[in-house]
């Protein structure tokens, strides 16, 4: 199967030309085997899914890996209260560790096929501590460490119930010495979970009280060097031999993009998908050039894709956001970078800023485009600051 640069749902090596992933693995298998819980908070497309289901493949000769993809397993509806979402936890996790890749010892299946009848026969009571005394039974008589993940939270992140949950798991973390918990646990979305409060109404601020505080963050940098991405192309000119100069190609991607994942692999699969073949660029040597890579960057900044629509969104979710990204691009004012203002908290979380020696600047020359074409092309956006 011929491979191509891949911009939906997670890549597989397989069929995807991709950037090497080692050592951001092995940062992340060395958190799970010291038995720490962590969090991956980054901004959309920006390859968690992908980091994810990878790691779990790294992980499974060891440990036996749950990977929860929240999008997949529960619908909105499971969050309505404590039982619904208790019972659709348990059969989805009992689902997941039936499918998995090994040879689960007998005990295991037993403690499994206990929750499994748990859940049937006395379903309308089963509630979170039932859930987690089945699941601290599951840890106990394992004959391999389990590994949860859980993907997509920020779709829980305004349920009350999902805090429960959390505080759940916390408690069997701090107590795992005489309750057999998870060895490691992993949550990935855009928005930091130990930072609830700010996503919850009033009205449940008397439930905030960090109940994910036992997790640190991966510090890894997940964008794409500069020498990764030339790594990709190389494996690229491998099949293709169009005689382009990887290093400068890379560096010309990357100079835009400051290693966004998204970005990246977009403007390649433009490159590979759209140019090579035109009229101006009749054949792949010719579209993995200098005036190829331009193009692609012009035909990228025209259109109306998932990433840029999320950014658009967000400014007007969030108006404060808004009004720092134009002073920013417009006033000419540095503005400082200090991480506990929640605004700068906010466009760094979306992926908008960076901290460049102590000032928020946006974060890619991608970026800085489709907000200056959003803010001089639209008459509402226009703001006045003082």
């Amino acid at each position: 199967m011929e491979k191509i640069f891949n911009i939906t749902a997670d890549c597989k090596p397989n069929m995807h030309y991709m950037v090497d992933l080692t050592s951001r693995l092995t940062q992340m298998k060395s958190y799970v085997d010291k038995g720490i819980y962590f969090t991956i908070n980054r901004p959309r497309q920006y390859g968690k899914t992908t980091m994810l289901r990878t790691l779990k493949e790294q992980l499974k000769d060891g440990y036996y890996v749950v990977n929860m993809d929240l999008q997949m397993h529960m619908s909105h509806a499971k969050f309505r209260d404590e039982n619904r979402f208790s019972v659709a936890f348990a059969k989805a996790f009992i689902r997941i560790m039936q499918k998995l890749d090994a040879v689960l010892s007998m005990e295991l299946k037993k403690a499994l096929e206990r929750m499994k009848m748990a859940v049937q026969v006395n379903e309308e009571e089963f509630e979170l501590v039932e859930l987690f005394q089945y699941l601290s039974d599951i840890c106990r008589v394992s004959n391999r460490p389990v590994v949860l993940m859980v993907d997509e939270v920020d779709r829980a992140i305004n349920q009350p119930i999902f805090l429960d949950f959390l505080s759940q798991l916390r408690g069997y973390y701090i107590d795992r010495e005489q309750s057999p918990a998870f060895q490691s646990v992993i949550l990935a979305g855009v928005y930091d979970i130990k930072n609830l409060r700010s996503r919850l109404s009033m009205e449940d601020q008397h439930r905030m009280n960090s109940p994910w505080n036992i997790a640190v963050d991966f510090k890894g940098d997940m964008r794409f060097s500069q020498e990764e991405i030339e790594g990709m192309l190389k494996d690229y000119e491998e099949d293709h031999d169009t005689g382009m100069d990887t290093r400068k190609m890379a560096e010309r991607i990357y100079d835009h993009t400051a290693g966004y994942p998204f970005l990246v692999s977009k403007i390649c699969k433009i490159i590979d998908e759209e140019i090579a073949g035109s009229e101006d660029f009749p054949d792949e040597k010719a579209a993995w050039t200098y005036e190829g890579f331009l193009e692609a960057d012009r035909i990228l900044l025209g259109e109306k894709n998932v990433l840029f629509e999320s950014m658009v969104n967000k400014l007007y979710d969030f108006p404060e956001l808004k009004d720092m990204v134009y002073s920013i691009l417009f006033t000419g004012k540095e503005i400082p970078y200090f991480a506990l203002n929640q605004t700068i908290e906010l466009a760094e979380l979306f992926g908008f800023i960076k901290n460049d020696n102590g000032a928020a600047v946006i974060a890619n020359r991608v970026f800085e485009m489709v907000f200056y074409k959003l803010f001089l092309k639209s008459p509402e956006n226009k703001i006045s600051v003082q």
